[in-house]
């Protein structure tokens, strides 16, 4: 029998349960990875995890509030004690415009109307969450000297988009601090990437009542598959500091001199 790609890969995902984060989970677990699906803890994760299980994965759950420097800190120190190391750790975790105005791609509102509360609320997970993420399982890494991270963020036009405050600004900020990364752990032989899906994708941050023609438009998570499973791989030993967008995953592929299985 043929070796699973990703056989022996030990990753962990946050925002795992739906969305971007779910497919990326599946396309990971498909391959052969042990996945940690990471969230808040509750019936939703039990049910994902447990549904990835009846279909012959290696899904593990990991409560995890990314925006709780100690329930981080305990989901890192478990992840410590549970596996023999950690491969990869995918900053997912998001919330996005609904939670600030529920019509935000009809009815932009302006960055005056957003409340603190709501400004915080997204930044702490967006960005601060990424930040506390990052910090505590690098200590993981550390003593590996080896490990990788991949944020994962959305297009540059949607960062200043009327209307998107503060969904914009927190994912431009994590964008900043994953180049920062880049170079601070560079000598840990720690590398991190971003990820993006090169549009608008059916998750549930996008409006119920939005207009047909644009849900038609609308990508599907799935495309988030091959460069995530490329980016665990052996084959992506050493890349580091690039920003990959999965609609132009086969042109970075060859701006790279690199042949993409799924071809």
């Amino acid at each position: 029998m043929q070796k699973a790609r990703l056989d022996h890969k030990y990753i962990v995902v946050t925002g795992g349960t739906s969305g971007l984060g779910l497919a990326m989970a599946s396309a990971l677990l498909r391959e052969g990875a042990t996945v940690a699906i990471s969230a808040r803890p509750g019936s939703r994760l039990a049910a994902c995890v447990a549904d990835l299980r009846n279909q012959g994965y290696q899904a593990e759950a990991l409560p995890m509030d990314v925006r709780d420097p100690d329930s981080v800190r305990s989901a890192a120190q478990e992840i410590g004690s549970r596996w023999p190391r950690l491969d990869m750790v995918i900053n997912n975790a998001g919330i996005g415009m609904r939670t600030v105005n529920l019509d935000f791609l009809q009815s932009p509102q302006p960055f005056f109307n957003v409340s603190p509360r709501q400004f915080d609320d997204v930044i702490a997970t967006n960005l601060t969450g990424y930040f506390l993420v990052s910090r505590e399982f690098f200590s993981l890494f550390e003593k590996q000297n080896a490990g990788r991270f991949l944020n994962i963020s959305m297009n540059h036009e949607t960062m200043v988009r009327q209307g998107f405050v503060p969904y914009g600004p927190s994912r431009a900020g994590a964008e900043a601090l994953s180049y920062i990364m880049a170079k601070d752990l560079e000598p840990f032989g720690v590398t991190v990437n971003i990820l993006l899906p090169g549009g608008a994708v059916k998750t549930g941050m996008i409006p119920e009542n939005v207009q047909e023609s644009v849900r038609s438009r609308l990508l599907d998570p799935e495309i988030m598959g091959p460069p995530v499973v490329f980016l665990a791989s052996d084959e992506a030993k050493g890349i580091t500091g690039e920003r990959i967008t999965a609609t132009l995953w086969h042109e970075w592929c060859r701006s790279h001199g690199i042949v993409p299985r799924d071809s």
